[in-house]
Order: C-alpha cells, then structure tokens, then sequence
C-alpha cells in the first residue's frame, strides 16, 4: 500500500514521534517530523504536506500558535494530539481552525481511522470536485463555494474549514434533513464516541457566527434527535 499523502507531525516527545511515525509509514504514508512550532511551520513551508498532527505543548510557543500561522494562508487538514483533555481546550483548538482533536494516550486503530478520515474529506486532493461550484443564496446569506467564503449581509463570516464544509453540506441540500451519521460520516469520515459532540461544538459555533440566537431557527434547524437541516430564512 503506498497511497503517498505527505503528513507532517510536530512533536517534541520523542518516544511519540517515532511511534506514530512507524505506524504512518506502516500504512503506507509519507511521514515529516518537527520538534518545535518553528521547525514545523518551516516544515509546512517547505513542503506543503497533505495533512499535518499537531501537538500543543511544544517547547518554543504553544501549538496553537503554529496552527493560527498556518491557517492565515492555507486550509491544510490538522489533527491536534494533546494531553489536554478540557473541553474548553477542544473548543479552542477547533474554533482557531483544528479539524479534529485526539487525547492522549490514544489507540492506533482511532488515530488511523481519524487521519483517513480527513484525507479522505478534507485534503485538497479530496476537495477537487467534491463541493458544488459558484454560489449559493438564500435570503441575507451568501456562500462563494469556489473562493469557500460565507457572507452574511454583504459581510464576511469568518468560519474554520470543517463549519464551512457542514455549511456547505447542508446547503447542498437545502431544505432536506441531514441525520446527524451523515454529517459526521461526510464531514469527518468516521464516527466514534465523541461525533456528537464535536459536531454539536462546531454547529454551536456556526449559529453564534451567522448570529443565530439560542431557540432561533434561523437559516439552520435542529430536529431534535433527527439531524439539521438548511432552509429559507424566516421558514
């Protein structure tokens, strides 16, 4: 098996690094590795990779730091691997731009299916044709597909990657309930325990952002137990 995705790790432990190293490159990827923020921002740099596994206690800044220098020019998937298990952290990580968050200590079988995943979802390669073309209006929201920007009113909603790929999904389908398994199974590529939760996070961010009030169902609503469903303004 050689598929040759490029991922970059950036950790400083190193009995971590050299472990999920061998389990990537067992699995047939192409694995770069960095100790510090500033090492793997170089690294990015140098060789734009396909996915990148980031931890946050490294020694130089904080990974979220790193993450928020490679969000100003690129939607490059990310993969947070920490020790902190808050959900205030989770939150965090997410909301600055993060596809997903893995606590340690973790199993390989998660990691694996959670890198696969998102390479199957979010990588660029994956993007090329995946999403509609043009744009897509309803009332006061627009979504420019092709430059992946949302306005609200003529204003810029800024949304991290996966809130726009959910926003995306949704008005693919406009007016059609999407279960919650088949955001998560679209969005992320698997399910687990916490796929929920972490799309309840991350639609919570997105109705904060287009300045849905709680208990309004403006443009998004929830059927309760069912999915979301996208629809007119003021339906």
């Amino acid at each position: 098996m050689n598929n040759k995705y490029k991922i970059l790790l950036i950790e400083d432990e190193e009995n971590i690094r050299k472990f999920v190293t061998a389990l990537l490159e067992v699995h047939g990827y192409q694995v770069l590795t960095a100790k510090t923020a500033e090492g793997g921002i170089s690294m990015f740099s140098s060789y734009l990779p396909d996915l990148v596994i980031l931890d946050l206690g490294l020694p130089d800044k904080d990974g979220t730091e790193c993450l928020q220098e490679i969000r100003k020019s690129f939607t490059t998937p990310c993969i947070v691997l920490s020790a902190r298990s808050g959900e205030a952290d989770k939150v965090e990580a997410l909301d600055m731009g993060a596809n997903d968050y893995v606590t340690k200590p973790f199993g390989s079988a998660e990691l694996l299916a959670r890198v696969r995943g998102l390479l199957r979802t979010n990588s660029p390669r994956a993007k090329e044709g995946k999403l509609p073309e043009g744009k897509f209006e309803t009332g006061e929201l627009v979504m420019d597909y092709d430059a992946r920007k949302v306005f609200l009113s003529g204003a810029e909603i800024h949304l991290t990657q996966t809130e726009f790929n959910i926003v995306a999904l949704l008005s693919a389908h406009f007016g059609k309930v999407l279960t919650y398994s088949t955001i998560i199974r679209e969005i992320w590529g698997y399910s687990d325990m916490g796929s929920i939760k972490k799309l309840q996070v991350n639609m919570a961010n997105i109705r904060r952002k287009l300045g849905i009030k709680p208990g309004d169902d403006r443009f998004i609503s929830n059927e309760l137990g069912v999915g979301y469903r996208m629809h007119a303004d003021g339906e």
